[in-house]
């Protein structure tokens, strides 16, 4: 069952802190829901449907925090696929409203690892004893940094890109951060700046890396009926997507693409849309290199030059073809509980509505596309698209 044009998306915040040392994980959850609620113009007691990521929400996958916010819920989704989830969210939101099981959905997003001093990127993260890849996994040192830069060697060696290349996405990230007054890193960086940067693990530089930090976001999704009631902007959902890849034991194993290539379909498929119809993108930036392989996946470019399509700010809102991440994605402004679909969500609806910062604003923007991961291009993970309209 299609679910276009069957949930609009009257809500969305983003939380503004970068580091909460004095507030814990369910308060800064109470809080984005607060704002998303806020802005879509309704009240706790409205919402009905719940949705939210297990890894961010402990305690009986969600119940906890449902509870803690006094919501009185029809329905409940904890799926967690990591940084994808809140796309996926998205979507299933859309069906669970088609469906009739709720009627106006909160999805949350919330995480402290900058203090609670969670390191990542250059340390193996401590696994789940029951995963059944781990015991094969672990002793070789699996981290976030080395699974990445595993996808970067060997794009750069099947398809000739190059570091400078990859820089370009950070570039373009930088550009827009720096009209954002809550980015982490909001001055404007060169390619030089990145390649001359530190190698975190090669290929990829620091500059190549994304923030880690506190904060997070959260979004309200409706029926149309109750959406066209708000006097709310009206962003439509009209196509979705979610796809799995893993590494089939080793028998299938290619790093140089990621799920993308089957979600972006499926969501564009749904839409009924070109690819030059969107305006707007908003990109999972963990690293640069996996927004080149998503920009190749989803279609915007031809398998393998996704380094030549980044080049000369390509990416810059008001200079390139295809603006991306004008909050300054994940590179530069934000990256809460190191789970960055949300924001990515959030800031499409931003241009669909008009209110992204006037410098960084694309004009006319009536179809904007936000596409994540979740889990590892290196390993395995889950992607995930959402496509949008303006009505």
């Amino acid at each position: 069952m299609s679910t276009k044009g069957k949930a609009y998306i009257v809500g969305a915040y983003e939380h503004p802190t970068r580091k909460a040392p004095d507030k814990s994980l369910a308060q800064l959850h109470a809080e984005v829901a607060k704002g998303a609620i806020e802005d879509a113009g309704l009240s706790k007691d409205d919402i009905d449907g719940y949705f939210c990521a297990a890894g961010d929400t402990p305690g009986l996958g969600g119940n906890s925090f449902a509870d803690y916010m006094g919501l009185r819920l029809k329905h409940i989704d904890t799926t967690d696929t990591g940084g994808s989830s809140y796309l996926l969210h998205v979507g299933h939101a859309a069906q669970a409203i088609a469906a009739g099981k709720c009627n106006i959905a909160l999805v949350t997003l919330a995480g402290r690892p900058r203090s609670e001093g969670v390191q990542t990127g250059t340390n193996p993260r401590l696994g789940n004893t029951n995963q059944p890849d781990l015991q094969f996994e672990f002793p070789y040192g699996p981290a976030t940094a080395n699974m990445y830069a595993m996808c970067a060697m060997r794009h750069m060696h099947q398809y000739g890109t190059t570091a400078e290349q990859l820089a370009w996405v950070k570039v373009a990230a930088s550009h827009h951060a720096q009209y954002n007054p809550h980015a982490m890193l909001p001055k404007v960086v060169t390619v030089e700046d990145v390649v001359n940067s530190p190698m975190v693990a090669d290929p990829l530089h620091r500059l190549d890396c994304c923030v880690i930090s506190d904060g997070g976001g959260a979004l309200i999704i409706t029926k149309p009926e109750i959406a066209k009631s708000l006097k709310r902007p009206l962003v439509k959902v009209i196509g979705t997507g979610e796809a799995v890849k893993h590494q089939m034991g080793g028998q299938d194993l290619d790093l140089t693409f990621s799920a993308g290539r089957w979600s972006g379909k499926r969501a564009f498929e749904e839409a009924g849309v070109k690819h030059k119809d969107i305006k707007y993108a908003s990109i999972y930036d963990s690293f640069t290199i996996t927004v080149v392989m998503q920009l190749e996946d989803l279609g915007f470019c031809e398998v393998g030059q996704g380094g030549k399509f980044v080049s000369d700010g390509n990416l810059i809102s008001g200079v390139g073809k295809l603006p991306f991440n004008t909050d300054g994605g994940g590179l530069c402004n934000n990256h809460p509980g190191n789970r960055g679909g949300m924001t990515k969500v959030i800031e499409a609806v931003r241009q669909l509505r008009g209110e992204a910062h006037p410098k960084v604003q694309v004009p006319n923007c009536d179809i904007a596309l936000a596409h994540g991961t979740g889990g590892s291009l290196g390993t395995r993970h889950v992607g995930a698209t959402v496509i949008m309209e303006r009505e």
